[in-house]
């Protein structure tokens, strides 16, 4: 009786796993699930804890063992989808981000989209102008401690807060000087909405970058964002197409393409190549998802889609969730007591540190500023792989960037756009870094040098070539050349594509043939009495092939089944 109990307990313990997910503020939601338990059970469990009903803008990602981010599908089982063992990790986050914020119907929803967009901020994925990036941090501040405070906030009591993954004194001076003028008496709830509204203004609110190659082999990022879809290039936006232009998306191996109609007579095609073929299906799923959510009028409209022309090649998708229209219809309709909402506070925060007051790059003397920024790159190098969603090389921030700051703290009077430049605040991988279960889910933008994005080994080789800021413009363009210019590898690695394409298409078309043969056979050896049928029985060829051919064959298989069935009686 007791060996029965243990074992029936056994069983129950392999039935059933733990699974954490990490939540906007930081805190961890713990609980055990059945093992066959589909996605939808887990969210609708963090949606009750959270006392959310807006829940469709929000989904669970995951990052797999090979580095690779996914979010999960809430119509398969979470135990199929992880590749991984128990216990689970993952992390809530936004997925389709609202077009328009101060239109979500409660309070909590907006105060969870408020959390996403400050990590965007700080992670680097929200570009700004300088006047921009102070008042987004000046909201911030407002929203955390309230009003200023002589007595509790002293001199420099914003450099206490990290808004970004680098920042100047200057930029301090101008954030601490808008918290104390121009926003006091405002609420916390006032201070996110403000917040909200002006992030949604930004060219970049609502990116999630995934890194790509262009044609060329230059490095981008490709987004998907409320309005359509967006490549960034260096600290560019260098395409944008809007959902309606956007008709089709298709990848196959690591190429991912974009089919857009522009205008009657204006068709473009854009190709990008993906680090590996799991990064490209990943960015064609998002591509699919956010188009069918934006874009469709009603959930009834969306249609499974082919990553292939072809029937028999390429994989199947389809969005399984609501439209946005129907999101807001739905939440028109909630009626209920505004939920309360524990707001995070002063409390350390591993991934976000607008709210800790860990050390800055400023606190370092000027004149060890350089060296120990590159001992920080390579104290990065070893966490480059893992504290990414995918494989691809990025880090911190510019040349650019360290000598604007330098020329101010060597007193000159520059404005502003001294310490970020005019066009737009580019900020990149902390110098605190993330832990890495968080930080493969947070994608940053690759840093910039001369407006490109470029590699560690890359910033090692421009450090020694710092002074080379008065190097001559010809050299400057050979270097740039012989970057662009195609490695060996690549070369082959496409003939080596175009041999598979080109041998599969020989493969698929001797199967057809073939196939078309035995129906063929079939159709003229059987019954059926049509004119284009009766005409070839008739021929030479077909009596020939009938009598030597197929009547021995036949006679052959029928014997083969006699025998085996009588063996099989006979048993």
């Amino acid at each position: 009786m007791l060996s029965r109990l243990m074992s029936s307990s056994i069983r129950s313990l392999d039935r059933e796993y733990n699974c954490t997910v990490r939540l906007l503020d930081d805190s961890e939601y713990t609980c055990t699930i059945q093992r066959d338990a589909k996605g939808q059970y887990l969210f609708d469990l963090i949606c009750h804890h959270l006392n959310l009903l807006e829940k469709d803008y929000f989904g669970i990602r995951y990052v797999d063992p090979d580095k690779q981010r996914h979010w999960l599908e809430f119509s398969k089982s979470i135990a199929k989808q992880m590749k991984s063992q128990p216990p689970f990790t993952m992390c809530l986050r936004v997925k389709f981000y609202p077009p328009d914020p101060v239109s979500l119907k409660e309070e909590i929803t907006r105060y969870l989209v408020f959390l996403q967009v400050k990590r965007d901020l700080y992670h680097g994925r929200l570009l700004c102008k300088t006047s921009d990036a102070a008042l987004l941090a000046a909201y911030i501040l407002q929203a955390e401690i309230g009003d200023y405070d002589p007595g509790k906030h002293p001199e420099g009591y914003s450099s206490k807060f990290q808004f970004f993954p680098k920042h100047s004194e200057k930029l301090e001076r101008r954030i601490a000087e808008i918290h104390k003028t121009e926003l006091i008496g405002q609420t916390p709830e006032t201070s996110e909405l403000n917040f909200l509204q002006k992030a949604q203004t930004l060219e970049t609110y609502g990116v999630d970058p995934h890194p790509c190659k262009d044609v060329s082999r230059n490095p981008a990022f490709l987004a998907f964002t409320p309005f359509g879809f967006t490549v960034l290039q260096g600290n560019r936006r260098i395409h944008f197409l809007t959902w309606e232009e956007v008709t089709k998306l298709k990848f196959e191996a690591k190429t991912f393409h974009i089919y857009a109609t522009q205008s009657e007579d204006r068709k473009i095609i854009l190709t990008y190549f993906a680090p590996t073929p799991e990064a490209c299906k990943h960015l064609w799923k998002c591509g699919v998802e956010n188009q069918a959510f934006y874009k469709l009028e009603k959930s009834s409209q969306v249609r499974t889609v082919s990553s292939s022309n072809l029937f028999f090649k390429g994989s199947r998708f389809r969005y399984s969730g609501k439209v946005a229209k129907e999101v807001m219809e739905q939440s028109a309709k909630i009626k209920r007591d505004p939920p309360e909402i524990h707001r995070a506070g002063m409390v350390p925060s591993r991934s976000c540190p607008s709210i800790t007051h860990g050390p800055r790059l400023t606190s370092v003397p000027r004149t060890r500023r350089r060296a120990v920024h590159i001992s920080i790159m390579e104290g990065l190098e070893s966490l480059r792989d893992s504290a990414h969603s995918t494989p691809v090389r990025s880090v911190s921030h510019g040349d650019s960037f360290m000598s604007s700051r330098g020329q101010m703290d060597d007193g000159s009077e520059a404005s502003v756009s001294a310490v970020i430049s005019d066009e737009t605040y580019s900020p990149s991988d902390s110098v605190l870094p993330t832990p890495v279960a968080e930080h493969g889910m947070e994608m940053p933008l690759a840093r910039h040098l001369n407006g490109a994005p470029c590699s560690i080994d890359e910033e090692k080789e421009s450090g020694a070539m710092r002074e080379g800021q008065a190097e001559s413009g010809p050299s400057r363009r050979a270097l740039r050349k012989v970057r662009s210019k195609p490695s060996p590898s690549s070369d082959v690695e496409e003939l080596n594509k175009f041999i598979l394409s080109v041998l599969r298409l020989f493969l698929v078309t001797i199967g057809l043939l073939f196939a078309l043969l035995l129906l063929l056979i079939m159709l003229t050896e059987s019954d059926l009495d049509i004119a284009f049928l009766r005409d070839i029985r008739k021929t030479p060829e077909f009596q020939q092939f009938h009598f030597e051919y197929f009547c021995p064959l036949r006679q052959w298989f029928a014997c083969k089944l006699r025998w085996m069935g009588g063996f099989l009686v006979s048993k």
